[in-house]
């Protein structure tokens, strides 16, 4: 019997018995030897915090004097651990051999180690959970290389860039904040000297990035969230505005669990249909999000947003001859 099929007859044992059950019994109940039976119960009460009490003169059982009835945890990891170890997993994979995968390689095993004492010292097939990157553009990776080292030395940083929207090629000198993760790309977040104003930056738009001697002016955490992160969107600013869109009864299933900002506020209305708030600067990134929904989405206020969405679409369908 292998240690995962134990350890839930153990459970299953002890959860049945009114009394004590001796060390033999179990021996002979999950064909182990005496030592195995212990270091199983050492395991239940010790690693998932079992109630297991008694001694091997008079065996052992679960307390349940508060009244509370233990269960074992379908999955011993939670979505998000789980994530986190075959997210951590696939990108050593993925660097390659180099310098990144030797120094991790201890890691590696330690990943698939720990995954292993989950499943009952089994392997883990990682290749039945798929983590699949979605819309992710490419780097270069000296200017990537260049803006994290800016970002964690404390040095300002000048570099071309080149706006997605306009193709314009401008020349930045900016104090490095952080770097963000965000929708599977990456982001720099700065003090622009020029400008002399918070701005977000598209890493992969970034060219000829150069680490500066100078050190970078600092912003107060308080400021980088107030200015960043207070409104929808990576390319949010300070809130202009709310938003409100309405989502059809069919939608609301989705939406509801879904998670757009932070001070988002949400409601199923009477009819079924699922409204939803969110403070938002620049309109660009909530209207592609909204449109996502196509006929299952509309924004009722403000007026000028609603427009725009109005303008977008009418654009669409003049794109199909109508």
């Amino acid at each position: 019997m292998e240690r995962i099929e134990r350890i839930h007859a153990l459970h299953r044992i002890l959860s049945a018995a009114r009394y004590p059950v001796t060390v033999q019994r179990l021996q002979e109940e999950l064909q182990c030897s005496r030592a195995t039976v212990y270091r199983d119960l050492a395991y239940l009460r010790d690693y998932l915090m079992a109630p297991v009490v008694g001694n091997g003169e008079a065996g052992f059982r679960y307390d349940h004097s508060d009244g509370t009835r233990f269960e074992l945890p379908g999955l011993w990891l939670s979505s998000e651990e789980l994530y986190s170890l075959l997210a951590a997993q696939q990108l050593l994979m993925r660097s390659g051999g180099g310098v990144l995968s030797t120094a991790l390689a201890p890691l590696q095993q330690r990943i698939e180690k720990l995954l292993g004492e989950h499943v009952g010292g089994r392997r883990v097939p990682v290749e039945r959970i798929r983590v699949i990157p979605h819309r992710r553009r490419r780097l270069d990776e000296a200017s990537f290389r260049n803006v994290a080292t800016a970002v964690l030395d404390r040095r300002r940083l000048a570099f071309d860039y080149r706006a997605r929207s306009t193709d314009e090629k401008t020349r930045r000198t900016v104090s490095p904040q952080r770097l963000t993760h965000y929708r599977e790309n990456w982001y720099l977040d700065c003090w622009d000297h020029e400008r002399e104003a918070l701005r977000s930056f598209a890493v992969d738009r970034i060219q000829n990035a150069k680490v500066l001697d100078e050190p970078v002016k600092d912003v107060p955490d308080e400021e980088l969230d107030r200015q960043l992160s207070s409104s929808y969107g990576i390319f949010s600013g300070a809130p202009k505005g709310w938003a409100t869109i309405l989502f059809s009864a069919k939608a609301a299933r989705w939406v509801a669990d879904e998670h757009w900002h932070s001070q988002q506020q949400g409601r199923f209305l009477p009819d079924g249909r699922y409204e939803l708030k969110v403070p938002y600067s620049t309109a660009r990134e909530l209207l592609m999000d909204v449109m996502h929904y196509g006929a299952d989405a509309e924004i009722v206020e403000p007026a000028a947003l609603r427009q725009q969405a109005i303008t977008h679409l009418e654009l669409a369908l003049s794109k199909y001859g109508r």
